[in-house]
C-alpha cells in the first residue's frame, strides 16, 4: 500500500513522494559505497611492494 501511494504521489506531482524515492536510493547506495571504500583501502594497504627476492641461480628439479 505504501508503494502504491508513493507511485500515485509522484504521478500527481507530490514532492514528499519524490523525497521518499530519493531516500530509498540513498539507503541502497550507502552499503555499496562503503564496500568500495573498504576495498580500495585494503588494496592500497596490502598490495605487494617492490620486493627483491634473492633466489639461488642453480636449477632445481620438481620431481
Amino acid at each position: 500500500m505504501c508503494s502504491i501511494n508513493a507511485e500515485q504521489g509522484v504521478k500527481n506531482g507530490n514532492t514528499v513522494s519524490a523525497g521518499l524515492n530519493t531516500g530509498v536510493l540513498y539507503l541502497l547506495s550507502v552499503p555499496y559505497l562503503m564496500a568500495i571504500i573498504v576495498g580500495v583501502v585494503w588494496y592500497k594497504k596490502y598490495r605487494k611492494k617492490n620486493i627483491q627476492l634473492n633466489m639461488k641461480k642453480e636449477p632445481f628439479n620438481l620431481n
